[in-house]
């Protein structure tokens, strides 16, 4: 088969086929062999992956991280460069974190110097005079532009006729 067939039943690029149909007469069908992912190996050998998932399991206050019980995915990359002297971004932990199961959070951030006693007082005191009220609970549209029903229009108003239906 020519390279111009192969790259239309393949839908491949022509370029690509001929990369192909030369690497197979230079090297056989050996040289056509898949040789694994092209992106770049894990720098922490299975071993050390299976003691970082122990690791994450002990929670991150088992490991200094006592002012929230959830994993960023920059702590997992300083926890590894801790306990493993290998450097990760947080991109690539973040990646290592998935391949073991686990996904990041993002912690809430709150202000240190919050008064959570004095925001409830408020939420209860204040917030309930300055709030809106909700809307009616007469049945209504979802729509902002669209009324809720044409059946309580008057008759010979603009619009009584757009509920008819068309043909």
């Amino acid at each position: 088969m020519k390279p111009s067939e192969v790259a239309r039943h393949l839908r491949v690029s022509l370029k690509t086929a001929y990369q192909w149909h030369k690497l197979w007469r230079d090297g056989g069908r050996e040289a056509l062999a898949s040789r694994g992912s092209a992106g770049s190996r894990c720098r922490l050998s299975p071993r050390c992956r299976e003691k970082l998932a122990v690791y994450l399991e002990q929670g991150p206050a088992a490991h200094g991280w006592v002012e929230d019980q959830v994993w960023t995915a920059a702590r997992v990359a300083t926890l590894i460069g801790r306990k493993f002297h290998i450097s990760y971004s947080v991109s690539g932990a973040t990646r290592l974190m998935h391949r073991l199961g686990f996904s990041p959070q993002v912690p809430a951030r709150r202000v240190a110097e919050r008064d959570e006693q004095a925001v409830t007082a408020w939420k209860e005191a204040t917030w309930a005079e300055v709030k809106e009220p909700g809307r009616p609970a007469e049945a209504t549209s979802a729509s902002r532009t669209k009324p809720g029903s044409p059946d309580g229009r008057p008759k010979d108003e603009p619009g009584a006729g757009a509920a008819a239906p068309r043909s």
